[in-house]
């Protein structure tokens, strides 16, 4: 099923169509600010497995977030991450954090770590806080040119593996800039649409 929104407008009936759909354990295609992205609620361990099974991987995968105070109950957060924080989200970047006791063993990294997004995106944001949970958030896998970004290729390869594509049209093919915050020294681990100037 696909269910078309427009980039800028809300759509509340939307939100809530597919908020029900996740609170009942699917997993959906979503629209963030940098490409498609695959998820589920963070509770939903199946729903996690299934989205492994599409990526055909077990690594740790990002959690998304509607703004950095729910952040906080999962990440470990000091006074100067939280000021980089507030300069780069939200935004197209992906934040590598220490985790705390709140984020499922399955979603962390051997150093106790987890990705964490805040996306420039009114659905995003919305969703989040319709369902009342972060999200787990990880780019749809990418099996052709233009499948992480093109809704109908999406809808073509991996509509009869996910409940629901939220169609944005097509996305820029630019993953988010992700930058390590583990310690009060920002490191840039792979460079993507955010500009990393904005560190300083």
């Amino acid at each position: 099923m696909r269910i078309l929104i427009d980039s800028d407008k809300p759509k509340p009936r939307a939100i809530k169509r597919v908020a029900e759909i996740l609170s009942d354990g699917g997993i959906i295609v979503y629209p963030t600010d940098t490409v498609y992205g695959l998820g589920c609620c963070i509770s939903n361990k199946k729903g996690i497995d299934r989205i492994n099974a599409i990526k055909a991987s077990v690594k740790p995968r990002s959690i998304m977030f509607s703004d950095i105070k729910s952040m906080s109950m999962y990440a470990k957060i000091s006074n100067e991450t939280f000021r980089v924080l507030r300069n780069l989200l939200p935004g197209p970047y992906t934040i590598i954090l220490p985790a705390t006791r709140l984020v499922p063993r399955l979603l962390q990294s051997n150093r106790k770590s987890i990705g964490v997004r805040i996306p420039d995106h009114w659905f995003c944001k919305a969703i989040v806080e319709e369902i009342g949970e972060p999200i787990i958030t990880t780019s749809v896998p990418l099996s052709h040119e233009r499948l992480h970004i093109d809704p109908v290729e999406i809808d073509n390869d991996l509509g009869h593996r996910v409940d629901v594509i939220v169609d944005s049209g097509i996305l820029p093919d630019i993953p988010s800039t992700m930058i390590s915050l583990e310690t009060d020294i920002p490191q840039v681990i792979r460079e993507g649409l955010g500009p990393v100037d904005i560190l300083g």
